[in-house]
């Protein structure tokens, strides 16, 4: 049965998801401009509406954990269970953030296995949680585990069983930007293309390969080597970028997943324990 703390993690994770989402100019994703192109349009609120249909299935994860009590085997192949019948809902619901729905449903989980977790606490229990087996996993390999051995890369899977380094690094250049006096928006865009430059992110090894990637990292580290987006010369990178990116039909999605997870980490309030 779902508590009023299950519930409340679960928007904490939707709103932090809403919030990457409003976010421009994204490079290679959908934001809120270019509102007279009617495909951009529908494209970005078909994201925002299904972001809505992974509340259920996050507070069920919530309440799975809180129940289960440890980061057993058992905990892990129930949210594996939940996790694919919230993909099938977000699905209907429009599609879109297939890789949210892991990052953020560990997340939530560990939010409620530790209560008053809070940034790189919450991605170590995270961590514990991803290194157990889900043995009601599909056998057939998803495109993103073919991905990772062509390539080698860790994917969304390595990065979760490594203790999610790029959301460590997205809260800290949160952290950085925000000191530095960057208004809130710029600062979130700088932790995102924090994660591009270093991230080897699946999906764009898909669509565009190595060189690709290699690509993508080089023009978000462009950026913020010229200021960060809090300049007029790191937004003009952007801007390139921007335009660069959607050109090519290249969508960096495991960044944006990546930096709604830290997102919904920095949301979380202090408790004292």
């Amino acid at each position: 049965m779902r508590s009023r703390e299950d519930e409340t993690l679960a928007r904490a994770a939707v709103t932090a998801l809403t919030r990457q989402l409003e976010l421009a100019p994204k490079p290679g994703l959908p934001d809120p401009r270019d509102l007279d192109a009617r495909v951009t349009r529908q494209d970005h609120c078909a994201h925002r509406w299904s972001a809505k249909a992974l509340a259920p299935g996050l507070a069920a994860m919530a309440a799975a954990a809180r129940r289960t009590g440890a980061a057993t085997p058992e905990l892990r192949a129930e949210l594996g269970a939940i996790g694919r019948s919230t993909e099938h809902s977000v699905a209907l619901a429009g599609g879109g953030h297939r890789g949210a729905t892991w990052v953020l449903g560990l997340l939530v989980a560990a939010a409620a296995l530790e209560p008053g977790a809070r940034g790189r606490e919450l991605a170590t229990t995270a961590k514990k949680i991803a290194a157990q087996p889900d043995r009601r996993a599909p056998r057939r390999p998803s495109r993103g585990s073919s991905v990772s051995a062509t390539y080698g890369a860790a994917g969304a899977r390595g990065e979760a069983r490594a203790g999610f380094p790029h959301i460590r690094r997205a809260l800290d250049a949160l952290s950085r930007a925000r000191s530095a006096g960057a208004p809130e928006p710029q600062a979130r865009l700088d932790a995102l293309l924090t994660v591009m430059s270093t991230l080897q992110d699946t999906e764009l090894l898909y669509t565009a390969g190595p060189h690709g990637l290699r690509h993508v990292q080089a023009g978000a580290r462009t950026v913020l080597d010229a200021g960060g987006t809090s300049t007029a010369a790191g937004r003009e990178a952007l801007a390139a970028l921007d335009a660069d990116l959607h050109a090519r039909a290249w969508s960096p999605r495991g960044s944006a997943s990546l930096l709604a997870g830290a997102l919904f980490a920095d949301s979380l309030p202090v408790v004292p324990r």
